[in-house]
């Protein structure tokens, strides 16, 4: 047997999330596992960084899967890609030693949120973007923004069906930057709470557009209480944008996604 890591970016929208389910819905999981089964001619079970949920997006989601069979990396891109839906697409493949775990090995993930801040929503990419109509004032967000960077306990920012154990995650950075009518919150942690990012997304916004100070921000991760949150902002707009490993594995370098604001100084 052989273990490979793999890339994937996905289109979320049409996906009820990245988990393979028992109903059979579609999902991500499901698409690539079929496609690399057809590749290899015997079934494959796929691993990945981090799952995410219905509707968000995957610029460079990494897996590993195990496999007999003996393709090359072309081969096991192009294979996959041809037999795979417009929406999901295999960036690279690469062997990795027996030790390479995409989830347990990883020792950071990192987030994008976009939004698209007018009074009229868009007509393009309606679902790769969060459209918020009040006017966001970004200096208040940033002052906010402040206040998660760091370990801290982050009950009040997830989800109340979360199931992670220990609530506590260190955000090593949290910004936001702004280009023309669209904002951009860059967050990256050791490990994220399940819909962490849309609930800081959702508090910074609310900050934003004035109906809180930006000190809420602190108030409610002191609280500890999902219920001090506010709303859980939308999935459209969210995208794992990078996976960070040992340099050990060696794992090829992808640039920062999404594609239409790579021409944009993103810091």
């Amino acid at each position: 047997m052989t273990r490979f890591a793999a890339s994937v970016q996905y289109d979320g929208a049409s996906y009820h999330g990245w988990q393979r389910l028992k109903s059979g819905l579609p999902t991500v999981q499901a698409a690539v596992e079929k496609a690399l089964s057809t590749v290899a001619n015997h079934q494959i079970s796929v691993v990945c960084a981090g799952r995410t949920d219905a509707g968000v997006h995957g610029c460079n989601q990494i897996i590993h899967f195990d496999t007999e069979a003996e393709r090359s990396e072309r081969g096991w891109v192009y294979g996959a890609n041809s037999n795979l839906p417009d929406t999901v697409t295999l960036n690279w493949v690469t062997p990795v030693p027996e030790d390479f775990h995409a989830r347990f090995s990883a020792l950071w993930r990192r987030y994008r949120y976009v939004i698209y801040n007018h009074p009229i929503r868009p007509a393009h990419l309606p679902k790769g973007v969060t459209w918020n109509y009040r006017p966001l004032d970004v200096s208040r967000m940033r002052r906010a923004i402040g206040y998660l960077v760091g370990e801290h306990n982050f009950n009040a920012y997830r989800a109340v069906q979360c199931q992670a154990k220990n609530p506590v995650r260190n955000v090593s950075h949290l910004r936001i930057s702004q280009h023309g009518h669209l904002l951009v919150m860059d967050i990256q942690a050791n490990a994220f709470l399940h819909h962490m990012v849309r609930n800081i997304a959702g508090v910074l916004m609310t900050i934003g557009c004035g109906k809180r100070e930006p000190e809420w921000a602190k108030i409610v991760l002191n609280s500890r209480d999902r219920r001090e949150g506010g709303v859980t902002a939308a999935p459209w707009g969210l995208y794992l944008v990078d996976v960070g490993y040992p340099e050990t594995f060696a794992l090829p370098s992808r640039s920062l996604g999404p594609h239409f604001i790579s021409a944009i100084s993103v810091p």
